[in-house]
Formats: C-alpha cells, sequence, structure tokens
C-alpha cells in the first residue's frame, strides 16, 4: 500500500508535524480540522460553536475534494467538542452535511482546547469511484 500526501490551498494549512489528509488504498484519512481562515491561519469566531463547525465542516469538503472524494463519502468522523452541552448546537449544523446516510461517529467532550475553540473534527472517507 502507496500512501499519498493531500494538500490544498482550500483549506487551512497545517501548524505542525501532519499533513491536511492522507490518501491510502481507497481511503482518505483528513486529519482534524478547526474553524481556522485558510488566508491567515487564524481561529475565526472564538466561542461560537455554530459557526465554527460550518467552517470546519467547509475545510474537510475542501479537502475531500482536493483528495478525489466528498462529504457524501464519508464513512467516519470524530468529533471533539469543548462543552457537551452545545451538543445540539453543534448537531444542528452537521447534519445539514449529512442529510442522507450519515457516517458512524463518534463525539468527545475534551478540556483545554485553545482559548475560544468549540470543536475539532476528523474524518475518514472512501475515493470516489
Amino acid at each position: 500500500m502507496k500512501k499519498e500526501v493531500i494538500i490544498t490551498k482550500n483549506a487551512p494549512e497545517p501548524k505542525g508535524a501532519y499533513s491536511q489528509a492522507i490518501k491510502a488504498d481507497n481511503l482518505i484519512f483528513v486529519s482534524g480540522q478547526a474553524a481556522v481562515d485558510i488566508d491567515t491561519g487564524k481561529f475565526l469566531e472564538p466561542g461560537d460553536i455554530v459557526k465554527q463547525t460550518d467552517i470546519t465542516m467547509k475545510n474537510i469538503k475542501a479537502i475531500l475534494e482536493a483528495a478525489g472524494s466528498s462529504l457524501e463519502n464519508v464513512i467516519k468522523t470524530t468529533v471533539f467538542i469543548d462543552d457537551i452541552s452545545k451538543f445540539g448546537d453543534f448537531n444542528s449544523v452537521y447534519q445539514k452535511y449529512f442529510k442522507i446516510n450519515p457516517p458512524a461517529r463518534t463525539t468527545v467532550e475534551v478540556a483545554n482546547f485553545f482559548e475560544g475553540m468549540c470543536i475539532e473534527i476528523d474524518a475518514i472517507a472512501l475515493i470516489n469511484e
């Protein structure tokens, strides 16, 4: 199995030793994404989980498209949320991106995100055929 690093200018550049995504066989593994501006690299909408979820999902969508996939091919996501009481607000945005046959999902409450950061999401998807 050969791995391919996926990089697109349509999503935030990695700020550490990781790739936006890795393509391996017929799968794409998208690294955890957050509400980061693609032009400035700055964190957006501190404390607003609704807006952050929307921006994060758009970043994931851009990475998947660069890798030859789409949100429709997502088979699993992991969601890290700063306060589980915000789950309903997060889910109201998330479900707009997965209207039919949503992927498997794990949602975990975490502590000590960057200040104002509410959410981080990673994804695994199939490649379009």
